[in-house]
């Protein structure tokens, strides 16, 4: 399964979304990548590969689970990088 997500953080998949997105993806039962809509995907599971990406705020990525619990990952890590960083903070 995969999804195609804009990024809403307005400094992109920087540390603490990118920290989010991974103990989000480590939640479930599924292998996760995480990548540009068009590009190479990394594994969900570190932080560094996630941030790496360099994905800006408004840039769509694509997301691919595989597992048990692929379309929950997909709808939990939807919600991390659809959500501005204040609106998830408070």
């Amino acid at each position: 399964m995969e999804r195609i997500v804009t990024v809403a953080p307005e400094d992109g998949l920087h540390v603490r979304p990118a920290t989010a997105f991974v103990r989000t993806a480590n939640g479930f039962d599924a292998n996760v990548r995480v990548g540009p809509a068009d590009g190479d995907l990394v594994e969900a599971e570190s932080v560094l590969a996630v941030t790496s990406l360099g994905v800006p705020s408004g840039r769509a990525v694509r997301i691919v689970a595989k597992g048990a619990d692929a379309e929950a990952a997909l709808d939990a890590l939807e919600a991390v990088l659809s959500t501005p960083e204040a609106k998830r903070s408070t």
